[in-house]
């Protein structure tokens, strides 16, 4: 396809209302992007081809996902673009992130398109393998062949980290998803656990126990934390994990942050409710509505897409976080 300035100048317009006129033909599926400094490309395989409604199936972490407020927002908008969205009957946690469970549910669930919310690789992968549409949002999705889109937590975690270590914290520990912390095998949790051994600190399955997704198994990992040698500060990565690890600490008699720190990777609006307010990292939300959107149009119109996204997540330091006992 021409360049702005060159069909601009042919058709006697100004570049502004050439430029919305390629966006608007690249949201058509008809002009695609290869980039900035490089010309557009014609798709002909979508001349003429119009959208059309699609099911989609949401197969979520856990149950509480479900009612996060930008969900709502995302299943709404879907809606009003024609197409239908709904839960799945089961949820990974339940599934135990078995691919062969996922593989009977997927079979036994009539959709045309699919989103998959913090999925392990091993999911993911299946996924991929399938040649169904998939999205993820946040999981182990870098290097599967899926859309996908999830905050960047990196930058945010590692100022906790060194945050906490400037504040006397020697016993810092991680508690991931099982997703994630296969022996710190994901990138976030290698350099979080890189980052405190780059400060003297031994690092082991201390600072990022395994445990059964489950009520239960959660239990026992935080009895076992606390048995001998208590942690000082811990990063929690889930909102309904970070609210069980306050109530054991408060059955022991603990105080937050005078006995320990406590951090969430993720929002909630009644963190500003608590007190002392908690400390978390957040993100914002619409970016990752418009790119799920884009996604669903595209695939509507039967354009393949595979783009992966980051959304800069911040820290939200707040009265969860202190200094560790007799630390100047």
């Amino acid at each position: 396809m021409p360049g702005v300035i060159r069909l601009a100048s042919e058709l006697g317009v100004g570049r502004d209302a050439v430029e919305a006129a390629f966006l608007e033909l690249e949201r058509q599926g008809i002009l695609q992007s290869r980039g900035k400094g490089r010309g557009r490309v014609i798709d002909l395989s979508s001349l003429g081809r119009t959208a059309s409604g699609l099911k989609i199936a949401i197969l979520d972490y856990d149950p509480p996902s479900k009612n996060e407020g930008w969900v709502i927002d995302l299943l709404h908008q879907m809606a009003e673009a024609g197409h239908s969205a709904f839960f799945a009957t089961k949820t990974l946690v339940e599934l135990g992130m078995n691919a062969q469970r996922v593989s009977r549910l997927v079979g036994e669930t009539e959709a045309d398109a699919w989103i998959v919310g913090a999925g392990s690789m091993e999911v993911l992968q299946w996924f991929a393998g399938q040649g169904i549409p998939t999205f993820a949002l946040y999981g182990s999705r870098k290097g599967v062949a899926v859309a996908g889109v999830g905050p960047d937590y990196l930058p945010s975690l590692l100022a906790v980290i060194r945050r906490l270590l400037s504040l006397g914290h020697q016993r810092i520990v991680i508690l991931s998803r099982r997703g994630r912390r296969s022996s710190g095998s994901d990138r976030l949790e290698r350099t979080l656990l890189q980052e405190m051994s780059a400060h003297g600190l031994p690092t082991s399955s201390f600072n990022l126990p395994s445990w059964e997704d489950n009520a239960d198994g959660f239990r026992r990992c935080l009895e076992s934390l606390f048995k001998y040698t208590p942690p000082t500060a811990i990063l929690i990565e889930e909102v309904p994990h970070f609210v069980a690890t306050m109530q054991f600490c408060g059955e022991l008699g603990y105080q937050v942050p005078r006995d320990v720190s406590l951090i969430c990777g993720t929002s909630d609006p009644a963190f500003a409710l608590c007190n002392p307010p908690v400390s978390h990292a957040t993100w914002a939300t619409q970016p990752m509505i418009r790119r799920v959107m884009r996604w669903v149009d595209n695939i509507s119109r039967g354009k393949k897409d595979l783009r992966q996204s980051m959304i800069n997540a911040t820290l939200v330091e707040a009265g969860t976080i202190g200094p560790v006992k007799g630390h100047k």
